[in-house]
Parts: C-alpha cells; structure tokens; sequence
C-alpha cells in the first residue's frame, strides 16, 4: 500500500531530505501536499519532479505566480491557512513537520485533530504546546514519530523493552563547534564560527541552537513530552562523533543504543516507513574501518541553555513557550548581526527570569501560541536596549 505524504516545509533541510527518502521509494510513498515559504524556485522544481495534488506557499503573489507557472495542477493555497490545509489533506495519511520554529505548531497540531500520523522534525511543537498537543493526539488516536535522530533513536531503542522498565534516556549531543574553544574567547565568537558545524549539515537557525546547545535543552523538553518521562530521567552526554544517536538504559542497567551514518535521511526513512523497516539505500556505517565513541558531561558555564531548558521544564506550563520564543528572537538577532553570541543565552535567561515571576498556564494550543507572543514582545523591547548588544 501506497503511503500519501504532506509535508510542511519542503524547501528546507528536512524537506528536501524528505523528498529524497520520498524518491527513493515510489512504491511505498507519494507525495500529496507540499507547504514552503518564499523559496519559490525550489519548489517549482519539486512540484515538477512529486506532483502534488496541493501546495501552500507564504503569500498570494507567490500562489499567483504558481498559478501562472502551474495552470491546470497542483491546487494552490497560502499564507497561515495553506498551511493547515496541506496538514489536513485528505490523500495523506503521514504528515512531516519540517517547519522551524513555533509557526509551525498550528498545523501540526491541526494534523493531529485531522488523525494523522505527524512525523514531526519540529520540536518547538512540543516545546511550546506539549501538554496541548498530547491531549490533540489522545482525543483522535493520531501518533507522534520523532524525526530528530536523537528522539528518532530512543523510539527505536524502546522497542527494546517496556516502559515501565525504563530507567532513564541518555540524549547524546555531538557539542557543536564550541566543544573544546576557549571560554575566555566565546565574547569574539562570530556568526561564521557558529555556523561551522562540526558533524550535522543544517539550517542557520538549529546549527546557532547547536553551538549554545540549547537544542539539546529543548530536546529535553520534547523528550519529556513524546516518551512520558520525568525531567530526572533524561539525561544529556556530549558525544562529538554523533555515531550513537541516543541511548535508553533499562532498570536492568542494560542499554540500547541505535547507531547510524550522520544522515537525516535515516531517521525520516524509519519514521515514513514505521512499523516497518526498509532496506535502505543510503549508506551503511563501515565497521572495519576503527571507530571512536567518547562520550563527557555537559559543562555547564560552557553551555547554560541547557540548565535554562531544564528550569523552564521544570517550571512547566507557559516557561517552554516563553523560552522557546525569546530563543528564537535572540538567534535571528545573532545572526543578523544585533546580538552577540554570549548574548544569546543572557537574553533568553532574562526573558524568562521575569516570565517565572508571573507563570501561566498552556494547556491549550491557543493558550501557548498568547504566550509565545507575551515572550517575543518583551524580547524584542529588550533587544532595542542600548546593552541588548552585549
């Protein structure tokens, strides 16, 4: 049976891995819906190459443009509502949330009340609205799969046991390209030198997320949400050659590891196919050549984003919302050149000590999504301080 596939930005990293994966087998998978921003040319392309049934694009001049290009196919849609119509296409029974970012939450969430299967990359989903979206999934028996190779990995490994014989996770992080600088230099760290990831090809804004680790902190988060653990169960080690993609330890004191090449295209390929697994054509990791696993703590005045992820964890209701969001601000600031790097996390903790003062509550996606605004408005009132820079 052919599996129909809606995929939420298709003209990023993981939707052009997606497409791929997609490609590779034309007897399991059809692309039916595709949704992308303002990369137009892109997505011309995979229209051509996947047809589509419908596609959803940022603005109605970039739908009329398509319109021109594609007159008689695909149905073309845009803006917030193209987005949850691509997520709710009928012909798709698997849905990949590859935006980045909260502006994805809508959809996804919409993908879980319409009973899909969300594939979901995007873990500022439940990150911001994790409660929120548990509750969605419940309510239609519609399952969350992890993309993320580090929660990718612990559904896999899990599958070696049952839940109540889980001890903990072990969420590994390769430590991005700060592992070993100096802190006395971090002050002269520049946009490049962040984005000069050691290991993983990615976007801007996670390859930032990965040099401060505060993926790994929201991955925390996520962890929490997707596996039903408590925060004391999951733990982080960096590990710099990204081989062991993340571990689960059994009461036991047994432990499953899952191993693969660094490439996405792996844990998207486990999560279109899920429960099956299919033979893959992208590559094996060689084990006559010899191979090193180290693995060491996180340090934490290296990288505090992930004690300020664990505390909004902790904090729980809107804390996720607000640091997710104040996050997100605070790395478009880096990258554009208004922010410093150790101003990253500064920013980001000074949101959320105010926040923590006056906690809500998001048990709603609605509830959440007024959160994530509250914390980008006073991010952005902060940003416009004369000190913000620094």
């Amino acid at each position: 049976m052919v599996k129909g596939i809606a995929v939420l930005g298709s003209t990023g990293s993981i939707g052009v891995s997606t497409l791929d994966v997609i490609a590779s087998f034309p007897d399991r998978f059809e692309v039916v819906a595709l949704a992308a921003g303002r990369q137009t040319g892109r997505l011309s392309e995979q229209i051509r190459t996947h047809r589509p049934r419908l596609v959803s694009v940022a603005t109605s001049e970039a739908a009329d443009q398509l319109r021109l290009e594609f007159p008689y196919e695909p149905r073309i849609t845009w803006g917030p509502e193209g987005l949850i119509d691509v997520a709710t296409e009928p012909g798709a029974s698997v849905v990949v949330g590859g935006l980045v970012g909260a502006v994805g939450l809508p959809s996804c969430a919409a993908a879980l009340r319409a009973g899909k299967t969300l594939a979901l990359a995007n873990k500022e989903t439940l990150v911001v609205a994790g409660d929120a979206m548990r509750r969605e999934a419940a309510a239609t028996g519609a399952r969350i799969l992890p993309v993320d190779s580090e929660h990718n990995a612990i559904h896999q490994a899990l599958r070696g046991g049952t839940a109540g014989e889980v001890s903990r996770i072990i969420l590994t992080a390769s430590g991005g390209p700060f592992r070993t600088r100096s802190l006395k230099t971090f002050d002269r760290i520049t946009v490049e030198d962040a984005l000069a990831h050691p290991t993983w090809k990615m976007g801007p804004k996670i390859t930032v997320d990965s040099a401060t680790m505060m993926n790994k902190g929201l991955e925390v988060i996520e962890a929490h949400h997707l596996f039903d653990l408590s925060p004391d169960q999951i733990d982080v080690v960096i590990h710099p050659q990204s081989t062991v993609h993340s571990m689960v330890e059994f009461v036991d004191g047994s432990v499953l590891a899952q191993l693969s090449i660094n490439d996405m295209r792996f844990p998207i390929l486990y999560a279109l196919a899920w429960p099956d697994r299919l033979a893959t054509p992208f590559g094996r990791l060689d084990w006559s050549k010899t191979r090193a696993l180290e693995f060491s703590p996180v340090e934490r005045e290296r990288f505090p984003a992930v004690g300020l992820a664990r505390a909004a964890l902790s904090s729980g209701g809107s804390a996720p919302a607000v640091l997710n969001a104040a996050n997100e601000l605070a790395v478009a600031a880096f990258l554009g050149g208004r922010l410093s790097f150790l101003g990253i996390t500064s920013l980001v903790s000074e949101v959320l000590e105010v926040h923590l003062a006056h906690p809500g509550k998001a048990d709603t996606v609605e509830e959440a999504l007024s959160w994530d605004r509250w914390a980008r408005e006073r991010t952005t009132e902060l940003l416009e301080t004369p000190a913000a820079k620094n």
